[in-house]
């Protein structure tokens, strides 16, 4: 049986990527390599849509970016100067063909294809309201409820009906959309997800992050500011300003463990700021130790920060199987109880005799650390103390992150002590929510009354309202989590 990796759920994860380039004589085959770029951001899907002046030309496929779009063949069926692109992770049965994006209507104004990455609040409460006036939904992203809405705006052009769905819907979102020969960028008015535009030669570039900008040789030119949407034509780049201000809230956990290390988000290096955030753990939590272990990958840069400050030395004493990808076949539960093995492998001579403290990015349910950790102590480690780079996960994402509901979260049900115990750690230890602020560039830590960004999963400050899952009638939270996905 084909399953995915046990251990891969125990861990936050990013729904989506989108890319798009404008004025590209190779469109598709730079979409592709942004794609694979983005490929952390989702594993489950991926899709490509191109204009060539005429046509439009649409490719979906499960699976990863390399396996299916990596043929000349394919390539060469994505025709156009102008291309979108989409990764995509999903949970809940939705990973289906119909559910991959960039979603595609026809309007009367011509092709229209939309990629999202986020989480819409009520999409829900719209899409009941679309379906009693006779829309008929072909998917169960939330992603499509925009669609609609710009279907039955009052005429007008396409931005013009992009704006008017936009106001109908609450929640975090970077959109990325091709029509009538522009590819149009969207970020949310709290800026939650990232958005940055870059350029190559004479060709506009909007993608996620930064490192989908190095692997084509582009140059990172800004930010999309929040609320902001980019236009990119025949003419060049046009900035629009639809939405009346707030006060920015992006996700604090790109620094944490969504973004790619060598990205640059909101002007920060994620690897210096994850470097910052294990350096100020060490100073919250210092503890009598031989050596620094990271849990790889994501654990790495913080684990370097925190035996920089320590002075304690650091030590690849995991090491990471990067062959296993994320699905294997399960033939029994003995084999599947070694699945652990499958990723990670302790390496004796670093850990045998020794205090190891490991070095983590989070705990969700716990599962992955009880394992790494029972691997550790059969290696010869004297003491195992954890350290986590993020504050306590007690509050489930819906602003397009794949988490539990909190009942499931290790951190909701235990104090830091019974999680200690839990996971079989002699001490257990995460990084304060104001040391995470400060470690991000916000000396006085956490502004209460104005945060500084959404830490909803640390806190349940929740800045966008819930409006699927707080109104009656409205539907579970499983039943929210379950549809409402873009």
């Amino acid at each position: 049986m084909l399953t995915t990796h046990p251990f891969d759920d125990d861990k936050l994860r990013e729904e989506c990527g989108v890319f798009g380039v404008y004025n590209h004589g190779e469109a598709a085959a730079v979409a592709a390599l942004g794609l694979h770029a983005l490929q952390h951001r989702g594993q489950e899907a991926a899709g490509i849509v191109t204009f060539d002046g005429e046509h439009y030309h649409i490719q979906h496929a499960m699976g990863q970016v390399g396996d299916n779009f990596s043929s000349q063949s394919v390539i060469a069926k994505l025709k156009g100067h102008a291309a979108i692109g989409h990764v995509r992770y999903a949970t809940s049965g939705d990973t289906v063909l119909r559910n991959v994006q960039p979603l595609f209507a026809d309007f009367e104004f011509g092709g229209f294809a939309l990629a999202h990455n986020g989480n819409l609040t009520n999409a829900l409460m719209l899409r009941r309201q679309l379906v009693r006036r006779g829309c008929l939904f072909q998917s169960t992203t939330d992603t499509e409820v925009i669609v609609h809405l710009m279907a039955t705006a009052r005429s007008g052009s396409v931005i013009d009906r992009m704006v008017e769905a936009l106001r109908q819907v609450e929640g975090a979102y970077s959109l990325i959309a091709l029509a009538n020969d522009m590819v149009i960028g969207v970020r949310d008015p709290l800026g939650v997800r990232p958005l940055v535009l870059g350029k190559v030669g004479d060709s506009n570039v909007l993608c996620s992050e930064s490192c989908a900008l190095d692997i084509i040789g582009a140059e990172f030119v800004r930010d999309v500011e929040p609320g902001e949407m980019i236009v990119l034509d025949s003419s060049g780049v046009h900035s629009l300003r639809p939405f009346l201000p707030q006060n920015r809230r992006f996700c604090i956990f790109e620094y944490i463990y969504f973004a790619r290390p060598d990205s640059v988000v909101e002007g920060h290096s994620v690897y210096e700021a994850r470097k910052r955030i294990g350096m100020e753990l060490a100073r919250e939590s210092a503890v009598d130790a031989d050596v620094i272990i990271p849990v790889p990958d994501s654990g790495v840069p913080a684990a370097i920060g925190y035996a920089a400050e320590s002075g304690i030395p650091f030590e690849l004493g995991i090491i990471r199987n990067h062959y296993v990808g994320r699905t294997f076949i399960e033939p029994t539960d003995q084999i599947r109880n070694l699945g652990v093995k499958l990723k990670h492998n302790a390496n004796r001579h670093m850990i045998e005799g020794k205090r190891v403290v490991l070095v983590d990015d989070s705990i969700v349910r716990g599962t992955t650390s009880i394992k790494i950790i029972e691997m550790v102590r059969r290696a010869g480690a004297k003491e195992v103390h954890m350290r986590i780079s993020s504050p306590p996960t007690s509050h489930a994402c819906f602003y397009g992150v794949d988490t539990p509901k909190k009942e499931k979260l290790l951190a909701h049900k235990y104090s830091i002590d019974e999680m200690a115990k839990y996971i079989g750690a002699d001490s257990l230890a995460f990084i304060s929510i104001d040391g995470l602020y400060k470690a991000v560039k916000e000396p006085e830590g956490r502004n209460n009354a104005k945060p500084q960004y959404c830490d909803a999963c640390f806190t349940g400050d929740y800045p966008i309202p819930l409006l699927d899952r707080d109104t009656p009638g409205e539907g579970s939270e499983v039943t929210y989590r379950a549809e409402a996905r873009g």
